[in-house]
C-alpha cells in the first residue's frame, strides 16, 4: 500500500463470503473506493467462474464484478477452513455475506462469537427477504424478487403479461444499499469501536424503489396498472416513431411542453383548452400523442434529438447496446475499461459511475483467479510455507 493513493476506503479491510451477483456487486463497489476486499471461495468457487461469456478460459461476467479483490481458496466445512476464517474476521473490519439466514450461525459465527472475535466488526448481510418474517428460509433469485415485490405488476405494456426488468434490478439495489449500509456502520465503529449487523435484501431493495407508484397506492387506495412507455401523471411522455427508428421525449411539465410545441411547429397548442395543464394533457393522451406522433414520424431520430435538445425538450434515441458504447457521451465519462488480466489478455468491462475528484475510482487489481492470493493470506495470518503445504495437502485451501 505504500506509495498508493489514498482512497476513501484505504485500510478497510473487507471479508468478502459472497457469490453470484448481489453480494460482489457490494464488495466490488466497494474495492471501487480503496478497500482491501478478500474474496473467501470455496474449493470450486464462485459459481459465476463458470457463467457468462468466456474467452481464454475466464469468464468476462466474473472479471466484470469481481475486481479490486484478492481470492483466497478455502474449504469452510473443515475444521481447518474455520479456523482460518476465525482468523481473518478477527484482523477484518467488515464482514459480507449471502447466505440464506442462518448459515453463518450453524457454521459457529453467530451474533456473539463475531463480538467476541472482533467487537467492532461490522456484519452487512444480502438475502432474499430479510431474517425475519414467513419468508425468510425460501429461496430466492432477481426474477422472484422482481415478482414479489411488486415491480412486475407495474412493468410492461396493460395488454401484456407482467413484465421482468431486462437487468438484474433487486441484485443491483441490492449491492448497492449493502455498500452504503457498510459505509455508515464503519462510520459509527470507527467513532464507537462497536460494529453491528446490516441487512439488506433483494426484495425490499425493490419495494424502496416503487417511489410514487407506492405512494399514489397509500394515498388513493387504488392499485395501479401497467403504463407501458406512458407516465401516469405526464403527457405526451415516451417513445415515438420517428421516420427511421424511434425517440424517447419526457417534457416534465408546462413549460416544457411548450417548449415541444414550438419545436414542432405547433405553439397554439400551448394554450388550447384540452392540453393547457399536466392534467389536462393526462386526460386527453391520446389525442395530443397522436399529434406528437404524426409531427416527429416525419424526420429522423437524430433530426429530432438536435431540435428537441436545441429547444431544451429532454430526449434521446433508444440505443441498442452496441451504441450505447459506441456513444461519446459514454466514451467521454469512461464508462467502458480496458483491463489487462494477466494470462488472458484485455478484458473490457464497465467503468464507475461514481466521479470523485480528488480520489478517483480505478482498478488496482484485476478479477483474481482462484485462490491466486492464498498463500499471500496466509503468511498475513502468520502461517509458515510448511504449514500452509499441509493445509494444501489436506485440501483447506
Amino acid at each position: 500500500m505504500s506509495g498508493e493513493l489514498l482512497m476513501p476506503l484505504s485500510g478497510i479491510r473487507v471479508l468478502d463470503l459472497t457469490r453470484v451477483l448481489s453480494g460482489p456487486f457490494c464488495t466490488m463497489l466497494l474495492g471501487d473506493l480503496g478497500a482491501d476486499v478478500l474474496k473467501v471461495e470455496a474449493p470450486e468457487g464462485d459459481p459465476i467462474r463458470a457463467q457468462g461469456a468466456m474467452r481464454n478460459g475466464l469468464s468476462w461476467y466474473f472479471a466484470g464484478f469481481n475486481r479490486n479483490k484478492r481470492s483466497l481458496r478455502l474449504d469452510l466445512r473443515q475444521p481447518e477452513g474455520l479456523n482460518v476464517l476465525s482468523q481473518l474476521i478477527e484482523r477484518a473490519d467488515v464482514l459480507v455475506e449471502n447466505f440464506r439466514p442462518g448459515v453463518l450461525e450453524r457454521m459457529g459465527f453467530g451474533d456473539a462469537r463475531l463480538r467476541e472475535l472482533r467487537p467492532s466488526l461490522v456484519l452487512c448481510s444480502i438475502n432474499g427477504f430479510g431474517s425475519t418474517g414467513p419468508y425468510r428460509d425460501r429461496p430466492a433469485f432477481d426474477f422472484i424478487a422482481q415478482a414479489l415485490s411488486g415491480f412486475m405488476s407495474v412493468n410492461g405494456r396493460p395488454e401484456d403479461p407482467p413484465l421482468r426488468s431486462g437487468l438484474p434490478l433487486s441484485d443491483l439495489i441490492a449491492g448497492t444499499y449493502a455498500a452504503l449500509s457498510i459505509t455508515a456502520s464503519v462510520m459509527r465503529a470507527r467513532n464507537t469501536g462497536q460494529g453491528q449487523r446490516a441487512e439488506v435484501s433483494l426484495t425490499n431493495a425493490l419495494v424502496s424503489m416503487m417511489a410514487y407508484i407506492a405512494t399514489d397506492y397509500f394515498a388513493t387506495g387504488k392499485v395501479p396498472p401497467r403504463s407501458g412507455n406512458d407516465h401516469p401523471i405526464a403527457a405526451p411522455y415516451g417513445l415515438f416513431p420517428t421516420r427511421d427508428g424511434e425517440i424517447a421525449i419526457a417534457p416534465p411539465g408546462d413549460e416544457f411542453f411548450g417548449r415541444l410545441m414550438d419545436a414542432l411547429g405547433e405553439p397554439a397548442l400551448k394554450n388550447d383548452p384540452l392540453y393547457r395543464t399536466q392534467p389536462m394533457r393526462v386526460a386527453n393522451r391520446a389525442r395530443i400523442n397522436a399529434i406528437v406522433a404524426g409531427k416527429l414520424a416525419r424526420e429522423t431520430t437524430a433530426h429530432w434529438v438536435a431540435v428537441l435538445n436545441a429547444a431544451g425538450v429532454p430526449c434521446g434515441p433508444v440505443n441498442r447496446v452496441d451504441q450505447v458504447f459506441a456513444d461519446p457521451q459514454i466514451h467521454e465519462q469512461e464508462m467502458v475499461l480496458e483491463v489487462d488480466h494477466p494470462g488472458y489478455g484485455i478484458v473490457r468491462t464497465l467503468g464507475f459511475p461514481m466521479k470523485l475528484s480528488a480520489t478517483p475510482c480505478r482498478v488496482r487489481i484485476p478479477a483474481p483467479r482462484l485462490g491466486e492470493h492464498t498463500n499471500q493470506v496466509l503468511g498475513e495470518l502468520g502461517y509458515s510455507e510448511q504449514e500452509i503445504r499441509m493445509l494444501r495437502d489436506k485440501g483447506v485451501v
